[in-house]
């Protein structure tokens, strides 16, 4: 849909598209995939040799070496992390609360319902990322520890910092392995020597680990397809350009694809917006990562009154969305496509990125506009149940029967009928 439909002008439009031909990458994570799926652990270590320099003896850390990278945190980082593990997992435990077995006779004898049942084993991968994310391991290990997966593997790159081994350990993972890139996706989907093949897959990464989720769906399960990280802000005439500027930035020092942008019914804010993140980028100290994606992916865009630019902004779907209009809440409840919502000026991306409870794992590329993000849901199946008594099967058997005939599906007809005649003949 061209911006004319949308009735807005960019002040600043994006230079470059976020999707990109992933071709090259989707050739090379399948090459990936099967040398891993019949080398098991020596492929496993030929790709860390290759991709990462690193030559890994045994892939499993150890018990002793968890506890030392605990006892080597810094102790306010210790407790920075466990602060957000704490967070994570009270919230994680009120939506599980939201989750209820169910039992109902929707008919007189016909009793439905569900159960939620946690998946037995799931895989996080743990990403190492330009700066050691200590935030990462909490997001995806301690919700599946609420959600009572029975086991909950990790895998993270063999380069990574201690302290992402240490963030592991106190977020709950049962077993940690120096595993990263493609090849941990491989053998966490379907197992090696050492790594036990998982039921579900979860984590961020990068194109290559993203790929390499999309290539073995199906044999198991994954929580989503991730892209490059993305921020937008919505804001009229009452939004500060230097606090938008600020959050804008933080996001893009993510990584140079990042995707930020504002949309406004105010010009004004939008120019002193541009011109403030110019400004912020002289001196901030990540402009070399920050910088690019602002120059490539960065979107400032006036729309012509409030309807569309909530409009536009539904159909942009942003990972991050952060309200900032004179009534924040009330703009709220009017947007329906985003991963995560911030309202108010006070609500930072960053305090969700790291430490405040909700999840950082979020939908991006537009899928927030069928999915919200990880979730303790995301750990758990809802599966239904059916039993019937003799009252149950003489309301439902007589239009199964006709439908199974009507379709010309006799041996559906066949077992439709068989419970009824058996109560008719005095046999249930």
């Amino acid at each position: 849909m061209s911006r004319t439909a949308f009735r807005i002008t960019h002040v600043k439009a994006p230079q470059r598209d976020a999707q990109s031909d992933t071709r090259p990458v989707a050739q090379t994570v399948a090459g990936i995939l099967e040398a891993v799926r019949t080398g098991g652990d020596a492929a496993v270590r030929a790709f860390s040799a290759r991709f990462d320099g690193v030559a890994v003896e045994a892939l499993e850390v150890s018990a002793a070496e968890r506890e030392a990278a605990v006892a080597a945190l810094d102790p306010q980082t210790r407790a920075d992390t466990e602060f957000a593990i704490a967070q994570v997992r009270s919230f994680a435990q009120a939506q599980l609360a939201t989750m209820r077995p169910l039992d109902v006779e929707t008919l007189p004898g016909l009793h439905l319902g569900h159960r939620i049942i946690p998946i037995e084993r799931v895989g996080a991968y743990v990403p190492g990322g330009r700066y050691p994310l200590l935030s990462a391991p909490v997001m995806t290990l301690v919700p599946a520890k609420v959600a009572g997966c029975d086991e909950v593997i990790a895998c993270l790159p063999p380069g990574a910092h201690p302290a992402m081994v240490a963030g592991c350990h106190l977020s709950g993972a049962d077993r940690i392995f120096r595993i990263g890139g493609a090849q941990a996706i491989a053998a966490m989907a379907f197992g090696t020597e050492s790594v036990p093949a998982v039921d579900k897959i979860f984590g961020p990464g990068n194109a290559y680990v993203n790929e390499a989720k999309r290539q073995v769906f199906g044999p198991v399960g994954i929580d989503q397809l991730a892209g490059p990280s993305e921020i937008y802000v919505v804001a009229d005439e009452t939004g500060d350009a230097a606090t938008i500027a600020t959050d804008l930035l933080a996001q893009a020092e993510h990584d140079v694809h990042t995707r930020v942008g504002l949309i406004t019914t105010d010009r004004l804010l939008a120019e002193a917006t541009l011109a403030e993140v110019e400004r912020q980028l002289t001196d901030l100290s990540t402009a070399g990562v920050a910088g690019q994606a602002w120059a490539a992916y960065g979107e400032i865009t006036v729309a012509e009154d409030e309807a569309a630019m909530l409009a536009y902004c539904d159909h942009i779907a942003a990972e991050h969305l952060q309200v900032h209009t004179r009534d924040p809440h009330a703009t709220a409840k009017r947007l329906r496509n985003y991963g995560s919502l911030f309202i108010g000026t006070l609500a930072s991306v960053v305090y969700s990125d790291k430490c405040c409870g909700t999840n950082h794992t979020l939908p991006t590329m537009r899928a927030g506009r069928y999915t919200g993000g990880l979730w303790v849901g995301s750990y758990v199946k809802v599966c239904t149940h059916q039993w019937l008594e003799p009252d149950g099967v003489r309301a439902v058997a007589p239009p199964a029967v006709r439908q199974s005939a009507s379709e010309g599906l006799e041996g559906h007809r066949r077992a439709a009928a068989l419970r009824l005649e058996h109560l008719q003949a005095g046999r249930a």
